[in-house]
C-alpha cells in the first residue's frame, strides 16, 4: 500500500513502540499517512539507532518487543495509519558477540558453524581476525566463566580448546583478537563502510535471505507492516536479485530503496520498486533557493579549491588506507592490488550494476573488461561492492567536510559543484518524476537540516557581505584550519542560536573526519583543544554580532523554509516528514538530529492553529500548519496530487515565483527573497488563474480573506499572508 505520506520516527530509548503508540493521534491529526520507523528488531544492547541488528527473527526487546510492537499495529490500524519499517540486509552487528547467536556460533566453531556462511568471510586467508585489542599485546587476555575476555569483551572458547593459559587457549581458537589498527589493512570479513562492528551477511545467498527476512515478510503477510525501506542496497553483492527476491516475496508492499543517485543518474529499471528515499529530490528543491549569482564569491572567499581533483585524491586515500583491506581482497581474484587502488576512484557515482545491465558509469580498463565478461561474477561484485564503500568514505564522510565553499550544498546525493538549481531543471525533473518513490528534505543521514540550509541559502544572495563578516570574524576569533573555520562561521550563522555543547559536538566530528589537522585515529591534542574551546571563546566574543547579523536574514530564511517545505510536499512522490521538522529544526548531523521531539508542544500548536491562523514567527507554528494542511490534503484528496505542469509569472518579478500545477491544486513559492525586496518586491507580477481557485491554507479562518481567484491576479496578493500558497479548484 502506497502511504499518502510519511513521518520518520526515530526510535531508540526515548521513542519505543509504547511511546510511538501515544503520539499516533497527533500524527494522524496533522495528516500523515504512516508511520516510518528506524529498523524495529533486535539490535545490540544499548543501540541508540538500531542499525546494529543482532537477531533478525525478533522484535527488539529495547523497544519493547513483540507485545508492545503487537499493540502499536492495532493503534496504528484503527488510525488507518501504515506502519513504514527500516531494514539493514547488508550487515549485522558485531560488537557484543554474546548478544549476536549468528556470530557467537561463527566464532566458537569456525568454518564448521551452521552460519559460516552467513558472514562474508574470506576464510582461505586463516582465522578470522577480530580487532578489538588496543595493542599487539595478548597480557590482558583472561579466562571466565568458560569464555576468553578482554576486559568488557567476550568470545566463546571452542569445544576441546581449553586449558593452559589465556594466551594459549587462544591460539587454538577459529578467531584472532589483534590490534585494532590492524583491522584496515588485513580484516578477512567484509564491514559496513570501515566499522568493524558491523559484519556483512551474504543476503545473496537465499538461505540467508530467509532467515534474515523471515520476521519481516511474516509482518508483511500479516498487514501488519506496508512498507520497507531498504538500507543501503550498494553494499549487496547483487541489488537486483536482492530487490526482486524481496519483491517476490513481498508484492504487496511498498518499497523505496536507499540509493544515492548522482544528479543526472536514475535507478535501474529492473529493480522492481516504488523509487528512492528521496535525497535525489532532496537536492533539486533545496537548490531552486540557492541564488546562482552568488558562485563567483563564495568561490573566491573558500580560496578556489578543486572539487574534482579533492574527491578523487580523497577517494585513492580511502582505497590505500581505510579500506585496504577490501583492496586485497580483490587482488586475491587474480588482479593486481595497485591496479584495484586506480580503478576504484574512477567511479564517477556509488557504484555501476552490470549484472542488471547498467555499466554506462564503469571505468575503462581490464578490470572493467574483466567485470563485463562475468557479470554475475565475484571480480564484479565485489569491485561494485568496495566502489561504494570508497563514494561514500572519500566523498560524503572526507570531501563534503573539506570542500566548504558553501556547505548547504554538501548534502547527501547533493553536487557541492552545481551552485542551485535552475528552475528548468527541477521542472523537467519533475514531469518524469515518479509519484511513488519517497521525497524528503531531512533525514537521519542529513549533514544539517532542511532549515538550516534554508537560512544558508539567503547568504547566496549576499555573498559580498558575508564575505566580509567571515574575514572580520577570523581576524577576531578564527580557527587555525582555514577549511573548519569556514564551516565553522557557516554552521553556526545556520544553525544560530546554538549552544556551546552542540557546536563543540558538531566541531569535533567535522575536523575528525576532515582528516586534515586531526582525525579519529590520529588525534592532534592541540589542534583538538584549540577546536574543543572554539565555540565558548566565539559565543562571548561574538556573539551579540551574530545574533545581529542573523536577525537580519531570519525571516528571509523562513521565507526559504516554508517555500522548499511546500514545494516538497506538493511536488510529485510520497513525502516524508522527518521528526521534529514540522516546527523550525536547526539540528546538524546525528547524533545532532537524533534528539528528543517535544510532541506535545507540537500536539498544542496544532491545535491552536485550528482556531487561529499562526504568524509567521519563532514559534514554527506557521510551518507546522502549512504541512498539516497540505498533508491533509494528500490523504483527503488524492487525486489532486497528479500530474505536472510548470507555472510561470509574468512581470517585473517573475524569476522570484516558482510554481506548478497538479491535478487540480497550484502550488506555488517565492524564490530569493532578499533580491526580491531589493528590486522592489513583487510589484505588478501576475500570475494567470482560470479558476476558481481557493488558498488551502488560508480558507477557513475568521477574518481571513481566502479569496476565490478566477483572472490574472498579483502574487502579492497572492501571497500576502504567507510567502507561499497552495491553491485548490473550487470555491471557499
Amino acid at each position: 500500500m502506497i502511504p499518502s505520506s510519511t513521518y520518520r520516527l526515530q526510535l531508540g530509548p526515548d521513542m519505543t513502540f509504547e511511546h510511538v503508540a501515544e503520539i499516533a493521534d497527533y500524527l494522524a491529526a496533522l495528516g500523515v499517512g504512516a508511520v516510518y520507523a528506524s529498523p524495529v528488531l533486535a539490535a545490540t544492547p544499548g543501540s541508540t539507532h538500531g542499525y546494529d541488528v543482532v537477531d533478525p527473527t525478533i522484535a527488539s526487546p529495547a523497544l519493547g518487543g513483540e507485545d508492545a510492537r503487537m499493540r502499536l499495529v492495532g493503534e496504528l490500524q484503527e488510525l488507518e495509519l501504515g506502519l513504514v519499517i527500516d531494514i539493514v540486509p547488508n550487515h549485522m552487528g558485531i560488537a557484543d558477540p554474546p548478544a549476536n547467536p549468528w556470530w557467537w556460533d561463527v566464532l566458537a566453531n569456525g568454518r564448521s558453524s551452521d552460519y559460516a556462511s552467513y558472514f562474508d568471510i574470506d576464510w582461505e586467508v586463516g582465522p578470522l581476525l577480530v580487532p578489538v585489542l588496543g595493542s599487539d599485546s595478548l597480557d590482558d587476555l583472561s579466562i571466565v566463566d568458560g569464555e576468553l575476555r578482554y576486559f568488557e569483551h567476550r568470545f566463546p572458547i571452542a569445544e576441546g580448546t581449553s586449558g593452559g593459559t589465556a594466551q594459549e587457549v587462544h591460539e587454538r581458537q577459529h578467531y584472532r583478537l589483534v590490534n585494532w589498527r590492524r583491522a584496515n589493512s588485513e580484516l578477512n570479513y567484509r564491514r559496513f563502510f570501515d566499522i568493524t562492528t558491523l559484519a556483512a551477511v551474504r543476503v545473496e545467498d537465499p538461505e540467508v535471505f530467509e532467515a534474515t527476512h523471515s520476521a519481516v515478510l511474516r509482518w508483511i503477510s500479516n498487514l501488519e507492516v506496508t512498507g520497507l525501506r531498504i538500507d543501503h542496497p550498494d553494499g549487496l553483492a547483487n541489488p537486483g536479485e536482492y530487490l526482486r527476491r524481496l519483491r517476490a516475496a513481498a508484492p504487496s508492499a511498498w518499497l523505496v530503496v536507499e540509493k544515492i543517485l548522482g544528479a543526472d543518474e536514475v535507478l535501474p529499471s529492473t529493480w522492481p520498486v516504488h523509487g528512492t528515499t528521496g535525497y535525489d529530490k532532496l537536492r533539486l528543491v533545496c537548490g531552486l533557493f540557492i541564488d546562482p549569482a552568488g558562485e563567483a564569491g563564495f568561490s573566491s572567499l573558500a580560496g578556489d579549491q578543486d572539487l574534482v581533483a579533492m574527491e578523487l585524491d580523497r577517494k585513492r586515500w580511502v582505497a590505500e588506507n581505510l579500506l585496504r583491506a577490501e583492496v586485497r581482497r580483490i587482488s586475491r581474484l587474480g588482479v593486481d592490488e595497485s591496479e584495484v587502488i586506480s580503478f576504484l576512484p574512477r567511479f564517477p557515482v556509488y557504484r555501476s550494476y552490470v549484472a542488471d545491465g547498467v555499466a554506462a558509469n564503469l571505468p575503462s580498463g581490464t578490470i572493467a573488461e574483466q567485470m563485463l565478461a562475468q557479470p554475475g561474477g565475484e571480480l564484479t561484485s565485489r569491485v561494485e561492492q568496495t566502489a561504494a564503500m570508497v563514494m561514500a568514505k572519500g566523498v560524503e564522510d572526507t570531501t563534503f567536510y573539506r570542500y566548504n565553499r558553501f556547505v548547504a550544498l554538501n548534502e547527501v546525493g547533493s553536487d557541492p559543484g552545481r551552485f542551485g538549481v535552475p528552475v528548468s531543471e527541477f521542472h523537467t525533473k519533475m514531469a518524469e518524476a515518479v509519484e511513488t518513490s519517497m521525497t524528503t528534505l531531512s533525514t537521519h543521514d542529513t549533514k544539517r537540516s532542511e532549515d538550516v540550509r534554508a537560512r544558508l541559502a539567503v547568504l547566496s544572495e549576499i555573498p559580498a557581505e558575508f564575505a566580509d563578516l567571515v574575514r572580520r570574524w577570523t581576524a577576531k576569533a578564527g580557527l587555525s584550519e582555514p577549511t573548519l573555520n569556514l564551516l565553522a562561521w557557516q554552521t553556526i550563522v545556520g544553525a544560530w542560536p546554538i549552544s556551546e555543547s552542540r557546536l563543540q559536538a558538531y566541531l569535533e566530528k567535522a575536523s575528525r573526519e576532515a582528516k586534515i589537522a586531526t582525525s579519529w585515529t590520529d588525534r592532534n591534542a592541540e589542534f583538538d583543544a584549540e577546536v574543543a574551546a572554539w565555540p565558548a571563546r566565539v559565543l562571548a566574543e561574538l556573539g551579540e554580532e551574530i545574533d545581529e547579523f542573523v536577525s537580519q536574514i531570519r525571516a528571509a530564511g523562513w521565507s526559504n523554509s516554508l517555500g522548499q517545505k511546500v514545494i516538497q510536499l506538493a511536488m510529485p512522490g510520497v513525502p516524508d516528514v522527518y521528526q521534529g521538522t514540522e516546527l523550525w529544526d536547526y539540528s546538524l548531523v546525528d547524533p545532532d538530529n537524533r534528539r528528543p521531539v517535544d510532541f506535545e508542544l507540537r500536539r498544542q500548536i496544532l491545535a491552536e492553529a485550528e482556531e487561529t491562523l499562526p504568524p509567521i514567527d519563532e514559534s514554527g507554528a506557521a510551518k507546522l500548519h502549512i504541512v498539516s494542511r497540505i498533508l491533509r490534503l494528500r490523504w483527503e484528496n488524492p487525486e489532486l496530487f497528479t500530474g505536472y505542469a510548470p507555472i510561470t509569472a509574468s512581470g517585473p518579478a517573475a524569476d522570484h515565483l516558482v510554481g506548478f500545477a497538479r491535478n487540480g491544486l497550484i502550488a506555488l513559492a517565492t524564490r530569493l527573497p532578499l533580491g526580491l525586496a531589493r528590486s522592489g518586491g513583487w510589484r505588478d507580477t501576475k500570475v494567470k488563474l482560470d479558476g476558481p481557485w481557493t488558498d488551502s491554507l488560508v480558507s477557513g479562518y475568521a477574518g481571513s480573506n481566502p479569496d476565490n481567484h478566477s483572472r490574472e491576479v498579483l502574487v502579492s496578493e497572492l501571497f500576502a499572508t504567507y510567502p507561499v500558497a497552495v491553491l485548490v479548484q473550487g470555491d471557499a
